[in-house]
């Protein structure tokens, strides 16, 4: 792919300029999609978070420069959309390890969330 110019610094502490910022956040993209898909479909979080990464990946695959895939996203440079996916795919295991969607074990208390607390 050929860029319109060769960006030398991100102007951002500590982040650096990515190689092939395509190639990067289309595996990530495809890393998160594929754990989303382990959860059950009404799952809140797998819904939401599945429409905007398959956005952000269309967007990506679609576009050619990439001044031109960060202004369509919105959400920063490549770089921090990048960073954004990693820690998305960190948090997505997560949440297939924790399976939020599933009843509580113990029941919550009545009074869990009147304030002030009862003693």
């Amino acid at each position: 792919m050929s860029y319109k110019y060769l960006k030398k610094t991100t102007g951002l502490t500590r982040l650096n300029v990515a190689k092939n910022p395509h190639y990067t956040l289309g595996v990530l993209y495809g890393k998160i999609l594929r754990t989303l898909r382990k959860m059950p479909e009404d799952a809140a979080y797998r819904k939401y978070t599945e429409q905007i990464i398959s956005n952000r990946a269309k967007i990506v695959q679609e576009t050619a420069a990439v001044e031109d895939f960060e202004k369509k996203i919105d959400c920063g440079q490549a770089e921090e959309l990048i960073v954004q996916a990693e820690n998305e795919l960190v948090l997505s295991r997560q949440m297939l390890a924790f399976k939020p969607w599933e009843s509580l074990i113990v029941k919550p208390s009545a009074d869990q969330w009147t304030w002030p607390p009862s003693k």
